[in-house]
């Protein structure tokens, strides 16, 4: 990262802190990416969103306070009037856990066992209805890197996916979903308690849409071996690639994977093979999964 990225975060980072009477002495950037994350010396985490993103930074903040009220394992916001405003980009500060190691994929099925267990909320958090494809027609339209005709296809793909989400089978109970449910949003601790993390995409709607992360993890990417996906279904309770919908599912998750390599390649013309490669699979030229893509860097 450049100082001048550097210098721009932490004069952000000073006024939120001032804003909850903190102190940034001997602070230190822990990932300036799309959201900017800094630890401070007081155990404290800030998370500075991206312009334009109070609701969802309202939203996290809500959720995890209803989480700590069903006692499920999260990370925890400090009880402050959050989150605070800084011209257009909202922070929010969290208590800091303890040293962790990423989740495993039976850690993540018992926290979305729990997740999707719980009561439907008696006030409003602020959710609204899972959108799975949201930004995924601009990011078509603004890759540079694709062509005409590439273009044309995935925009294609698309309609034919939104057609079979409106006509989903029946599935499991809806309810409350994490929305990004994937092993890297689990931390667990030393002493063996699994937290959930991010909570930027939680909405409301079909569990199935958790559980496909993961499946996805092992028959798309390979990313996850047979026995500890059934290791993950074991614990949930259920194998969503049993579903009849799940190929949808599936099939839209791996559009989002797509498309953000593209946008990824617009900026870095590095990720462009990693782009084109990962269409050619969904395009069927490169045989069944799993693919094995590689990251979009």
């Amino acid at each position: 990262m450049t100082e001048q990225r550097v210098a721009a975060s932490f004069a952000v980072l000073q006024r939120v802190a001032a804003a909850a009477s903190l102190s940034t002495a001997g602070a230190e950037p822990i990932r300036l990416g799309e959201n900017d994350l800094w630890r401070l010396t007081n155990k404290v985490v800030v998370r500075i969103a991206r312009p334009g993103q109070q609701a969802a930074a309202a939203r996290e903040i809500a959720v995890t306070r209803w989480l700590a009220e069903h006692n499920v394992p999260a990370v925890r916001p400090l009880p402050i009037d959050q989150p605070i405003r800084v011209d257009d980009r909202s922070a929010t500060l969290w208590k800091e856990l303890p040293p962790h190691r990423p989740g495993t994929g039976a850690e993540l099925a018992s926290l979305l066992r729990t997740l999707h267990g719980l009561p439907q909320p008696t006030y409003g958090l602020g959710l609204a209805r899972l959108d799975p494809f949201v930004r995924l027609a601009e990011r078509i339209s603004a890759a540079s890197a694709l062509a005409d005709h590439d273009r044309q296809w995935l925009l294609n793909h698309l309609v034919t996916l939104r057609q079979q989400w409106d006509t989903l089978p029946a599935g499991l109970a809806e309810g409350v979903l994490h929305g990004d449910a994937w092993r890297g949003n689990v931390a667990t601790t030393e002493t063996g308690t699994a937290h959930l993390l991010d909570f930027e995409r939680t909405s409301l709607g079909p569990p199935e849409w958790d559980l496909t992360a993961t499946a996805v993890d092992h028959e798309t990417l390979g990313a996850l071996s047979t026995t500890e996906y059934e290791q993950f279904c074991t614990v949930y309770g259920h194998d969503v690639m049993t579903w009849p919908g799940y190929p949808t599912l599936r099939g839209i998750r791996e559009l989002r994977k797509v498309t953000f390599a593209f946008q990824i390649a617009s900026e870095n013309p590095a990720a462009a093979e990693q782009a084109h490669h990962r269409l050619a699979c969904i395009q069927g030229q490169h045989g069944p999964r799993p693919w094995r893509w590689h990251p979009a860097a």
